[in-house]
């Protein structure tokens, strides 16, 4: 079947038609980054990498855009509180999503734009707007300029609202507003403000307004028509809505299809920056492995709210290790071979809206028949099982022979010489044990198990693993 996708425009599962044939243009809004990711964040960067990853095993070639928000209200805050340039604030945290991206086994987007690289694209956005009568400056010489609501009859139209039922938009203060809901597409320099903070525009001094900076790179960088625009389901009001207004009243066709995905919520709301330092992305990994994070991130269908908990996130990884177990152990029976054909109904599966949980059952049923494989000394059909459950793992970014995750080689002399120096330990061990001498073999364990090794014991022999690897 051809690939559908949920298009929260017109609220319908429907048949992703491209721009471009077998070429696919994502643009999805990254993060404002005055703090570092929390998982709620890096949900989003999962969902679109898992998109992404489906699509290329298509055959379809993907450009892939994440914006950077790198000047913002609460940046300029944060630089302020902390005594510090507000772009090293952004930098920092810019870092700091890189490093999310890379823990958790994203590709990098093919395009990452920073706003603070398309100002003159926002200007000249504002000034056609100008000129089609949807937008106006300020009439109190502050220098914002706004977005005319009222002037663009579709308005609303993303989010299935109309303009009389809106509250005001909060980006500005109402007095330079012909309607307390148009919303800021510039805003002007205050005394308050840094200078490094504002750029020369016709009406004056001033920095751009969150909205208008992810339609200027969007057309940049995919053009005035692209495939999907997506983001967290929260973005769909006001951002979202205020980006397709003014694209589209600049003369934009702008995006065929709108993606959202659900939120990562905790206690029943919303997951925010306010929840502390234990949801970051780098302290959950210390206590979590990076790859049983994703597979909890990717686990569910990614228009299903996810309510987070320390013991869903065991389970998680739970599930995951057995999956993983049967990968390791085939791949000791039979070598960990090339990737295979992926199963009809895994497919079915993802061109289905990208339904991950109805694929998992698909690679869990594979796993599970594998597992009765094991024991059979039927080498082919393992590896077939193998090279199949590697195929679906890879589409996920969850398989653990790839390079991604497979880092014991990394370092191939101390890999060497860990591995002798527990082979030889393990070797004791085994003598012990054949000679009844428990309590010395179970010494030789405790003392693996304090160096943060984990032995699992099998019909082949003893297997030894780091802990958290």
């Amino acid at each position: 079947m051809p690939f559908q996708l949920f298009d929260t425009a017109t609220r319908q599962v429907r048949e992703l038609d491209l721009v471009h044939p077998g070429q696919v243009s994502i643009y999805h809004c990254g993060l404002t980054v005055q703090g570092p990711p929390h998982i709620g964040h890096i949900r989003k960067e999962v969902v679109f990498d898992v998109l992404r990853r489906w699509l290329e095993h298509s055959g379809l070639a993907v450009t892939i855009v994440a914006n950077v928000t790198d000047i913002d209200d609460k940046i300029l805050a944060k630089g302020v509180e902390q005594d510090r340039p507000w772009f090293a604030v952004a930098y920092e945290n810019e870092r700091a999503l890189h490093a999310a991206y890379e823990v958790l086994g994203c590709i990098p987007p093919t395009y990452e734009p920073r706003a603070t690289g398309v100002v003159p694209e926002m200007i000249e956005m504002m000034q056609t707007l100008i000129e089609r009568g949807h937008a106006y400056a300020a009439v109190d010489g502050s220098g914002d300029v706004y977005f005319d609501v009222r002037s663009w009859p579709a308005y609303g139209e993303l989010s299935n609202q109309k303009i009389d039922d809106m509250q005001a938009a909060e980006d500005a203060p109402p007095e330079g507003k012909r309607d307390a809901r148009d919303f800021a597409l510039w805003k002007g320099h205050k005394d308050s403000d840094p200078e490094s903070a504002s750029w020369p525009t016709p009406w004056g001094r001033g920095r751009p307004g969150w909205h208008l900076e992810c339609s200027a790179m969007a057309a940049k960088y995919l053009g005035h028509e692209f495939d999907i625009h997506g983001g967290g389901l929260d973005l769909r009001f006001p951002h979202h809505e205020n980006e397709l207004a003014q694209s589209t009243a600049a003369g934009q066709k702008f995006a065929r299809n709108w993606m959202h995905n659900a939120m990562l919520n905790l206690s029943g709301s919303k997951m925010s920056k306010s929840v502390g330092n234990t949801l970051l992305v780098s302290e959950v990994v210390k206590r979590v492995r990076p790859i049983d994070l994703r597979y909890y991130l990717a686990a569910s269908h990614y228009r299903s709210i996810v309510e987070f908990s320390e013991e869903s996130l065991t389970e998680a990884a739970t599930a995951f290790a057995r999956i993983e177990g049967f990968v390791r152990r085939a791949a000791e029976l039979v070598g960990p071979g090339e990737l295979g054909e992926i199963p009809a109904d895994f497919a079915k599966a993802m061109d289905d809206d990208l339904a991950v949980p109805a694929a998992l059952a698909v690679l869990q049923s594979v796993i599970s028949d594998g597992n009765k494989l094991l024991g059979s000394g039927d080498s082919a059909a393992i590896s077939v099982a193998l090279a199949s459950s590697r195929a679906m793992l890879d589409v996920l970014g969850l398989d653990p022979l790839s390079s991604t995750w497979d880092r014991r080689g990394d370092d191939a002399a101390y890999a060497q010489v860990i591995d002798s120096l527990v082979g030889g330990l393990l070797e004791q061990r085994q003598e012990a044990r054949a000679n009844k001498d428990f309590a010395a073999a179970d010494r030789v364990r405790d003392q693996l198990t304090a160096a943060g090794i984990d032995i699992e014991d099998t019909p082949q022999g003893a297997r030894w693993s780091v802990k958290g690897d």
